[in-house]
């Protein structure tokens, strides 16, 4: 009986991590225009939007041009993934071993949203100092999804009182690097002291 269930849930393992590598193909496809549209497209399209379209749906993950949900989605998935992987191993799942998943998966997730974010808005900064040609498409697309983040982060931190744009940046740059430091190190930290207690 153990030895079904392992075979069943490792076999269920493999599948999410396959399927994550198609959501992963799929989203890079969409970063190509004439790849877009051709058949194997496509099909892979109808194969991983009903998941995707679900995330964007049910939450509100996007600022500006900027969508989340792919990376909630993937989170998800890897979540159930190393669930499944778990129980194949050890024949049974505990709850110990479901929060530090999560909780790695949530470091994971907003590792990698606070990294991005702090890049775009580094990249602003530079591109304010260095007085780049703005109406670059690339410098575009910085500048849309710089925006919404700025503007949220100075409300939350300036309130409705004005301040020059610079110290607005710079100001959003040591928030988000604050944040990155204790969803890394706290989320770690605070694995390590449950595994500590669990074993």
């Amino acid at each position: 009986m153990e030895r079904t269930i392992s075979l069943i849930f490792g076999f269920l393992a493999s599948l999410l991590g396959f399927y994550s590598l198609l959501i992963i193909i799929r989203i890079i496809l969409t970063w190509f225009a004439h790849v877009r549209y051709s058949r194997p497209a496509q099909i892979l399209s109808r194969v991983t939007d009903p998941y995707l379209n679900w995330w964007r749906n049910k939450f509100n993950l996007r600022a500006g041009i900027l969508d989340l949900s792919p990376i909630v989605a993937m989170t998800a998935l890897s979540v159930l993934q190393m669930l499944c992987a778990d129980i194949a191993r050890r024949g049974r799942l505990s709850a110990g071993v479901v929060i530090i998943v999560l909780l790695s998966a949530v470091r994971s997730a907003a590792s990698f949203i606070l990294g991005f974010c702090l890049i775009v808005i580094v990249l602003r900064l530079f591109a304010y100092f260095a007085k780049v040609n703005i109406y670059n498409p690339f410098w575009q697309i910085v500048d849309t999804i710089s925006r919404p983040l700025l503007y949220r982060i100075n409300r939350i931190i300036f309130g409705k009182r004005m301040v020059k744009y610079t110290t607005g940046i710079i100001t959003a740059i040591a928030v988000l690097s604050a944040l990155w430091v204790v969803f890394n190190f706290g989320l770690t930290i605070l694995s390590s002291f449950l595994l500590g207690i669990m074993n």
